[in-house]
């Protein structure tokens, strides 16, 4: 058992790990009520729900039997609709028992993250990271290890991996498309890791568990197709959210799917169950799970999506920011003209836009934009990119 002060040590590492972020909210939060703001700070909606979605809970939330709302756990439907949605879209024959309910992504991380790691284990993330990794691994009782993309590509640096593993490591952590960069890890990458944690976990004598953080999976652009991380290794959790195709993140659903061809699920499957009880009993709401089957079918406009990706980069690249094209994901990734990503951060809040700093994501020089802003966001957002990249230009460099 945790005894209170090993605990009081896991939330200070984990609120280390958090400050960048903490800081970054009381910034947010000093600025996000200014009038004619244009936030593309972090993926939350700015215009109406998708009516489906609405029309969706007004009809299942009329209730059929008086267990309607009674304590949930993985319901048989929403399981037999998520089940039947991968194999339909991976062509791999998922089992309705393999999935395993959550309320949201960011439970299924800390669920499957309970249910592999034991103290003293490590768990690799890929860096710039979604803010949260470093924390849900000490949470639970892991030592955060870092492997750093290949700088020029985006891509996994699969030889940072490979450094990175030891005889103590039990799991890794990849996101992809990747949050921030959009980068989507190509077939011949996600083989070649397959390959080295096979070989790694042979040599240490326990499985390496890969966590697919599949968030952004439904949001790819230009037609490209998804290759998932767990269709080529075999000790693999594919994790999943509605809230980014949904445009939802507040009503908190998702699944962790075990693959068929993953040993001993049976006995994975249980520590799963176990980890999401014992992490505030991580299932979703029984409304939510009602109506899966109907909201399995809607989704934002990818397409809309897409031309406001194109829009903005070929406006900030015609300003002379220095912008690659995100393969997936809400998000631009462009380079700050000032080396201090919160500097510039501040200047573009001056000209009523908000970003999150690059530092957030340990990605410092950089700042991120989401593209859920809407429309009338973009116009109003645009000459103030102009003149805030002026400014930072007209500033004294470094002797």
């Amino acid at each position: 058992m945790t005894t209170p002060h090993a605990f009081s040590q896991v939330i200070k590492s984990a609120s280390g790990a958090l400050e960048p972020f903490m800081r970054f909210f009381t910034f947010y939060d000093a600025h996000v009520q200014t009038p004619d703001l244009s936030d593309f700070a972090i993926g939350n909606p700015h215009d109406m729900p998708l009516q489906g979605f609405v029309d969706a809970l007004q009809r299942w939330c009329v209730p059929q039997n008086k267990d309607w709302f009674a304590y949930k756990m993985s319901e048989e439907g929403a399981r037999t609709a998520v089940c039947n949605t991968l194999r339909a879209w991976r062509g791999i024959p998922f089992e309705a028992d393999d999935i395993l309910m959550t309320n949201g992504g960011f439970a299924a991380i800390a669920v499957a993250l309970n249910a592999v790691v034991s103290p003293g284990d490590e768990v690799i993330f890929i860096t710039p990271p979604w803010f949260f990794y470093e924390a849900l691994i000490l949470a639970a009782g892991g030592g955060p290890v870092r492997a750093r993309i290949n700088p020029a590509t985006f891509d996994l640096d699969l030889e940072a991996i490979s450094r990175a593993i030891t005889r103590r490591t039990r799991a890794i952590i990849v996101n992809s498309p990747n949050n921030p960069t959009g980068k989507i890890y190509p077939p011949e990458t996600l083989q070649a890791l397959a390959d080295l944690l096979t070989e790694a976990s042979a040599r240490h004598g326990q499985p390496i568990y890969l966590l697919s953080d599949e968030a952004y999976s439904r949001i790819v652009y230009d037609g490209q197709s998804y290759p998932s991380p767990t269709t080529y290794y075999p000790y693999s959790f594919l994790l999943y959210t509605y809230g980014k195709t949904l445009l939802t993140p507040g009503q908190r659903l998702g699944y962790i799917a075990l693959p068929p061809t993953m040993p001993d699920r049976p006995q994975v499957r249980d520590a799963v169950f176990i980890a999401q009880v014992m992490t505030g009993y991580a299932f979703p709401n029984a409304l939510l799970q009602h109506a899966l089957p109907d909201l399995e079918k809607l989704s934002i406009d990818i397409e809309h999506l897409q031309d406001k990706r194109d829009r903005l980069t070929h406006a900030l690249r015609d300003i002379g920011y220095k912008v690659h094209l995100p393969e997936g994901t809400f998000y631009l990734m462009p380079r700050a003209p000032l080396a201090d990503d919160w500097a510039f951060a501040a200047t573009l809040a001056e000209q009523n836009i908000l970003c999150l700093p690059g530092t957030v994501v340990e990605l410092p020089g950089y700042f991120r934009l989401s593209l859920t802003a809407n429309d009338a966001m973009i116009d109003r957002a645009l000459p103030g990119f102009a003149r805030a990249f002026e400014q930072a230009n007209r500033q004294p460099r470094p002797a």
